[in-house]
Order: structure tokens, then C-alpha cells, then sequence
């Protein structure tokens, strides 16, 4: 078990509050097993009817994963190849699953930073899922920042969100607050932050079976209080230009449009990984076409190849290691990337019979 994670039930109600406010509640294999643990022991539990899932901090509910362990860990052994960073992703695919899955109301407090992994503890499945934001929420999946491809099921969730936005957010690894959040269908409610107090309150004295009924007359006062979505602002350019057919293409019609929004766009995406920017968009285009357990398979055998090819090494190097914000990426520009390059990191690795995920239905 892990000291960052603390389980408790009270009143029908799992909870499961992340600990860890130093590192933004950075998702470490001990807490993924802590996580992992407390779920498979309350799913058959008639003494649980929900779970919440919270941040002790108001700064994040989860920062992603712990991308230091993974910078050392993968130096440690030739092509990355560390156990424990396997160990690490399997486990936390697996639990992403098994939230997806969950049979019983799953409910997460998204308040303040909610990126990478913490949004992979976050996307239950649409039968579970009660997702509640604040305007202290930060959210992304900032993947291409730092070398890798938005993954704990990025490929299932991001596909799914209306027109081309989840093609734009995972490309160019864009933070969103609430309101965007809510328009992406990547939220389900708002609440303001000095509400999250009588939330609170709600959560801890009503029965888990009426949990989420309560949460969504709780939040029913504060509709459309998260303000104007930028997205929905921008959704037409959005859904012409990353429906340019690749990365390239989507460059190509950026340039051409003169506009704060399209220019922006271009700064963004000339300080992400070139080659992860082009294996996100086909990963999102496949992820279109699988269910979920396809899409954590596949996400799966990205992120061996990730590893091996070391570009996440060097994006967490520059980014948080040395902190010199000079990713020295191969290829270094999208002009240099191929087709070929993109395509081996959805060459299998194992058979199927072997995939660490081969369980997954």
C-alpha cells in the first residue's frame, strides 16, 4: 500500500483521497496498487455503494504520473527497458479499465491540476462516472510536452470528444479550464470552488446509493456559472484545421489563417515532439475505431516502443531534470518525420497471448 493514499468508508461511500501534495499527487506504482487495491475490494461490497475519488490539496486532484521515476528508471537499463516502468504501466492501464468498468457510481473531484494519469483516474466509464470541476481546474493531456502520446485510455477518450478536439487537445497538448472541460463532455458538473466545502459536506453524509442524485441537484444552482467555453469559440477552426488529415496538413492550414487563435496554435506546437505530435494524431485516429480494452492495448505496446526510442528520456530531461526547456527532439522538425517512423510504434510486440493487457475484455 501506499503512505500517499488513504482509504476510508463512510456511510455507503468508498473514498479514496490522494495524498501526495508536494509532487501534485504524481501517481507512483505503489499508488496505483493502492488505488488498484481499494476499488477490486469494494466492487463486490454491499456495504459500498459509491466511491469518491479526491485530492487532499486544492492545487491538484493529479498532476499525471511520476515522470521523474520514469527519467530514472528508464536511464537505469539499456532502450528503457526498466521493470518497473513495465510494472508501472501495466498496472495503471489495467486500472484505468477497471474504473472505466466500474459497476458501482465512481465519482471524481477534479479540482485544480488534472493532467496525464490524473485524468486517467478521472474518465470513468459513462455508466459510473460523475466528474465535477472547479475554476481552479487545469486540465490536459500535455503528453507531446514532454516526448510521449496522451495514454491511460487518451486514445478511447479523446476520440469520442465532439468534431476534431480531442485530435487538437491531444496534438497540441493544450491546458482547458472548466468550461472547456464540461463542452469536451470531459466533465460532467460544476461547482464553484468555495462550494466544495458543502460538497464535501453532501458527500460525507449522504448514502452512497443516492450519492449521485445528490451531486447532481447540488450542482444544478451552478450551471453555465463556469463561464464561456474557448473551445466551443474556436470549434469551427478547430474541427477545419486538425481535420486536415496529419500533422503536416494541420501546420500547412494554420498557417494560412491569420487569426490569435491559429497563430497561438503554431507557437504551441513548435515547443512539442514533432515525432510524438504524429504518432498522437494516428494514435487518435485509431483509438476511433477500438473499444477500450483495444485502446489500452495498443496504448500499451506505444509506450514500450516510447522507451526504447528515448524521446521521453529527453523531454523529462529538459523539461524537468535540467529544466532548460531545450528538448533536443529526433526528428527535430515535422518536415522530417515519416510515415515509417510513426507506424513502427504500432508494430506489435508481443503476440497477442503475451500482451501484459491480454485480459482486458
Amino acid at each position: 500500500m501506499s503512505e500517499y493514499v488513504h482509504t476510508s468508508v463512510s456511510n455507503g461511500t468508498g473514498f479514496i483521497t490522494l495524498d501526495r501534495p508536494k509532487a501534485l499527487n504524481s501517481l507512483s506504482l505503489a499508488m496505483v496498487r493502492a488505488i488498484t487495491h481499494a476499488l477490486m475490494a469494494w466492487r463486490d461490497d454491499s456495504a459500498v455503494a459509491a466511491v469518491v475519488i479526491r485530492s487532499s490539496s486544492e492545487k491538484a486532484f493529479c498532476a499525471g504520473g511520476d515522470i521523474r521515476f520514469f527519467y530514472d528508471a528508464g536511464r537505469a537499463t539499456p532502450q528503457g527497458g526498466s521493470a518497473l516502468v513495465e510494472d508501472f504501466f501495466t498496472e495503471e492501464y489495467a486500472l484505468n479499465h477497471l474504473i472505466h468498468f466500474y459497476p458501482k457510481p465512481y465519482i471524481a473531484l477534479m479540482d485544480g491540476v488534472v493532467m496525464g494519469g490524473g485524468m486517467g483516474v478521472a474518465q470513468g466509464g459513462p455508466g459510473c462516472r460523475v466528474r465535477i470541476v472547479t475554476e481552479r481546474t487545469k486540465m490536459a493531456m500535455p503528453e507531446v510536452n514532454i516526448g510521449l502520446f496522451p495514454d491511460v485510455g487518451g486514445s478511447y477518450f479523446l476520440s469520442r470528444a465532439p468534431g476534431k478536439l480531442g485530435c487538437y487537445l491531444g496534438v497540441t497538448g493544450v491546458t482547458i479550464g472548466a468550461a472547456d472541460a464540461l463542452y469536451a463532455g470531459l466533465a460532467d458538473h460544476y461547482a464553484p470552488a468555495d462550494a466544495m466545502e458543502v460538497l464535501e459536506a453532501i458527500l460525507e453524509s449522504t448514502a452512497g446509493a443516492e450519492l449521485a442524485q445528490a451531486i447532481a441537484a447540488f450542482a444544478e444552482p451552478f450551471k453555465g456559472a463556469a463561464g464561456d467555453s474557448k473551445l466551443a469559440a474556436e470549434r469551427a477552426a478547430i474541427d477545419r484545421h486538425f481535420g486536415a488529415g496529419s500533422v503536416p496538413a494541420i501546420i500547412a492550414s494554420l498557417k494560412t489563417d491569420d487569426s490569435a487563435f491559429a497563430q497561438k496554435t503554431l507557437q504551441v506546437m513548435a515547443t512539442r515532439s514533432p515525432l510524438m505530435m504524429c504518432v498522437t494524431h494516428e494514435l487518435v485516429e485509431r483509438g476511433a475505431a477500438l473499444d477500450v480494452a483495444g485502446c489500452l492495448r495498443m496504448e500499451r505496446t506505444l509506450v514500450r516502443h516510447n522507451f526504447e526510442d528515448g524521446e521521453v528520456i529527453e523531454g523529462v530531461r529538459a523539461l524537468v531534470i535540467d529544466k532548460d526547456n531545450a528538448p533536443q527532439w529526433k526528428p527535430a522538425v515535422v518536415e522530417e518525420v515519416d510515415d515509417v517512423m510513426v507506424q513502427r510504434f504500432f508494430q506489435p510486440v508481443w503476440p497477442d497471448y503475451a500482451h501484459p493487457l491480454r485480459h482486458l475484455d
